[in-house]
């Protein structure tokens, strides 16, 4: 599969997984539809930014730039943006060489998806 191929359907599977958690959970409570909306507007959000600090980090990194810290690359991830990074990581092929992003991105976005499921399950 194509690197850009499969970064971007990294991307699409976080936010299905969005979708059908706001499809499934709006008709819980009234006022959850307020709240689920406010969550997936952060979520996706997040992985903007996730996607975008990949992007702007290879970018500085080609330039010999000041770059953008590794904390703050796992942080995003970690506070929601996973796909975006983990999509962002394989669109510019950027820190595809270092165990701890190969191996951490893909598990914090498992974490995301089982909290997820978590959720769902309490739910109904």
């Amino acid at each position: 599969m194509a690197r850009p191929l499969k970064a971007g359907l990294l991307f699409f599977v976080d936010l299905l997984i969005c979708l059908y958690i706001y499809k499934f959970m709006c008709g819980v409570i009234e006022w959850s539809i307020i709240y689920m909306k406010i969550f997936l507007i952060y979520l996706l959000l997040m992985n903007i930014a996730g996607f975008a600090a990949m992007g702007i980090d290879k970018c500085k990194a080609k330039a010999h730039a000041w770059r953008i810290p590794e904390k703050t690359l796992f942080g995003l991830s970690l506070l929601g943006g996973s796909a975006g990074t983990w999509a962002g990581m394989y669109a510019f092929r950027h820190k595809t060489k270092h165990w701890y992003f190969v191996k951490g991105m893909p598990l914090i976005f498992f974490i995301h998806v089982v909290i997820a499921c978590v959720i769902y399950r309490n739910f109904y």
